[in-house]
């Protein structure tokens, strides 16, 4: 049975930083690309809808939330997080990693220690570097085909006096979903060492059957106390070229100098499309995102059966979350260099490198399963097969 998700659409041409990079990023211009994460299928219809005839006013002024807005944040968060936030609680920054960027600066000193748990999403390491501070990484541990923290190494860094944690959840690349007493232990050690949690939870609503995403800030009224976190409808509803996030904490202090700092950089005010998209999307288009998350839990199945069957040297990592498939290739005995060739040249297929994701990450690829169906077989098939005459060639 066909779905409305199995049109490919052409986005060649379309000052997409996805498709339109390739030669610039890869030196290929033939590149298929299952990498950055946005997805290739089209926003909901009320979404569009709404963008539409806000367009069609012609006068681009500047622009505030109403009331309905912040209630159809609320209201989602509630309904399908059991997360009862308050208005009061949200500021408006125009993304996540902007997010993530200025906890980094309010919240530790230049020089100091921010924490990570690595492999993880490659801006996480940027914003810490970039503004002077020093990256403190908790490596995951692999286990059992899926990441678990390391506890005792977090305690550690903790000790040598890190006082702001980068949390990813649910977690990019490796798509786990940190269940209730993995965050309650986390929680117990953060603020045992007055340690202030920034918790990335764009993912949130990317969850498959059988999982449940927890909000960190949800679990106790003491662990929201040291919690801001990130959320954002792009990542859901496939929007991430609009400006729209929030950073949500209970905590007066904490928020007061969000907000502050927020002013002084001019970043407070509400962009243009953002009240229309997230009332058409929270409010109008959850059906259609519960008919994605069956789409993209058969490209997952279909996915992993297809790396299974036609190149068992490699191991996906299943994930809990996310459209993204985090890939153990090291059983194709390839460098960072070698890996990248494999893709670019001779798969001309684009895939996430490992390596961008900490040294963790190194020997593995991230592939990006939100694409139509034939697009994903293709993108598979281009690199199973020339992994398989690369293998045979060592070979012969």
């Amino acid at each position: 049975m066909s779905s409305v998700f199995d049109h490919v659409p052409n986005r060649s041409n379309t000052r997409s930083y996805k498709w339109d990079q390739s030669e610039k990023l890869f030196g290929n211009p033939n590149i298929l690309p299952l990498w950055v994460a946005d997805m290739d299928f089209e926003s909901p219809p009320a979404v569009k809808k709404a963008i539409e005839s806000r367009a069609a006013q012609g006068i681009y002024g500047y622009t505030v939330m109403p009331d309905e807005g912040w209630d159809a944040i609320t209201g989602w968060f509630s309904r399908r997080h059991q997360w009862p936030i308050q208005k009061s609680w949200l500021s408006t920054v125009t993304g996540v990693v902007t997010a993530l960027s200025l906890a980094v600066e309010l919240f530790t000193e230049p020089g100091g220690a921010v924490i990570l748990q690595s492999p993880v999403y490659y801006p996480f390491y940027d914003v810490i570097k970039m503004n002077g501070r020093q990256v403190a990484a908790n490596p995951l541990l692999h286990h059992n085909g899926r990441y678990e923290m390391d506890y005792a190494h977090l305690e550690k860094l903790m000790q040598e006096g890190a006082k702001l944690l980068l949390l990813c959840s649910p977690h990019n690349p490796g798509g786990r979903v940190w269940e209730r007493e993995e965050l309650v232990k986390l929680g117990e050690l953060c603020r045992k060492y007055g340690v202030i949690i920034m918790s990335d939870e764009i993912h949130a609503d990317m969850t498959y059957p059988g999982h449940k995403h927890i909000p960190i800030a949800s679990i106790s009224p003491e662990l929201a106390e040291i919690t801001v976190t990130a959320i954002a409808p792009t990542k859901t509803f496939n929007l991430p070229g609009l400006p729209a996030a929030f950073m949500v904490t209970p905590n007066p202090e904490l928020k007061r100098k969000i907000d502050y700092r927020i002013k002084t950089l001019s970043l407070h005010m509400t962009g243009f499309f953002s009240p229309d998209m997230i009332l058409a999307a929270y409010n109008e288009s959850e059906a259609w995102l519960d008919e994605l998350l069956v789409y993209l839990k058969s490209n997952l199945d279909f996915a992993v059966d297809y790396l299974h069957r036609h190149l068992p040297a490699v191991k996906p990592m299943v994930p809990e979350s996310t459209y993204l498939l985090w890939v153990d290739c090291r059983g194709l005995g390839l460098d960072v260099a070698g890996l990248k060739d494999l893709m670019y040249h001779k798969a001309q297929v684009a895939f996430n490198e490992g390596s961008t994701y900490g040294p963790e990450g190194k020997g593995f690829l991230r592939i990006n399963l939100a694409c139509p169906r034939a697009t994903l077989q293709e993108g598979l098939a281009r690199f199973a097969e020339a992994a398989s005459a690369l293998a045979g060639s060592k070979t012969e």
